[in-house]
């Protein structure tokens, strides 16, 4: 089986493991273990986070392309929108420091949403293309 047809929730848990496992071995050589020690939310936190709303998007926009593939670029904004909120909240207590691991766990924080919201967009596009 390739890697386009998986179904896009399960494209999404394979790179939410894939990224985690990739992420916390640069994290071993790069981080001190101090830093990591000391961030407000941690990787496994934030990945699970990501990785779960990740996947309940994904599942709607699948959903939806069942019913109306018209809609599917609306629910992605939409919910992409609503997830960059939630991520805000998170967002804010790491804001409100001025550490010298606070560079470190900011950059960190945007690289997980970022890595998500590709995914994201990856699988949209997909069940996009699938359509036509």
């Amino acid at each position: 089986m390739s890697l386009k047809k998986l179904h896009p929730v399960l494209f999404v848990v394979f790179a939410s493991v894939l990224g985690y496992a990739l992420h916390k071995v640069l994290f071993y050589f790069i981080v001190p273990q101090k830093f990591e020690a000391d961030f407000v939310y941690s990787v496994e936190m934030l990945y699970a986070f990501f990785a779960v709303s990740s996947a309940l998007i994904v599942s709607t926009l699948n959903f939806i392309s069942k019913k109306s593939v018209n809609n599917v670029g609306y629910f992605y904004l939409l919910l992409t929108t609503l997830k960059m909120g939630v991520a805000y909240f998170f967002l804010k207590p790491i804001l409100s420091f001025d550490l010298p691991k606070t560079a470190v766990e900011k950059t960190n924080f945007f690289l997980i949403f970022i890595y998500f919201l590709i995914v994201e967009t990856v699988v949209t596009i997909r069940i996009l293309n699938k359509k036509q």
